[in-house]
């Protein structure tokens, strides 16, 4: 399993990616075809009222969620490098340009919790 996080004024965003032998969790929506990695991350987006508050950097901006939807890839390079753009994108949705974000991939230990997306 692997975290991959981004993280960019002062906040940060981080999935989730199942691989080969992991049981992800199952989400109405989740991959059905038994793809050996499935990325799992919350996504959000800036609204004019209600969501939450959250602080980027001197800013605070309000943010709605989306449901996680889970997604499948054959290759762990295909895995990541979607990942990667997926986290990336969100902040892109809350002005911060995506040159801005810091991407981080790190091994979670093995009984580690899964999704802290």
């Amino acid at each position: 399993m692997l975290h991959i996080r981004g993280s960019a004024r002062g906040t940060e965003l981080t999935g989730t990616l199942f691989e080969p032998g992991e049981d992800p969790p199952a989400f109405r929506g989740a991959p059905d075809d038994d793809a050996p990695y499935v990325w799992v991350c919350d996504a959000f987006y800036e609204v004019e009222s209600g969501g939450q508050t959250q602080r980027l950097g001197d800013r605070e901006v309000q943010v709605a969620f989306e449901s996680p939807m889970p997604r499948g890839f054959e290759t762990r390079e295909a895995a990541v490098e979607a990942a990667t753009d997926h986290v990336r994108t969100q902040f892109v949705r809350v002005g911060v340009p995506g040159e801005e974000v810091t991407v981080e991939v790190a091994e979670v230990a093995e009984g580690a919790s899964g999704t802290d997306a």
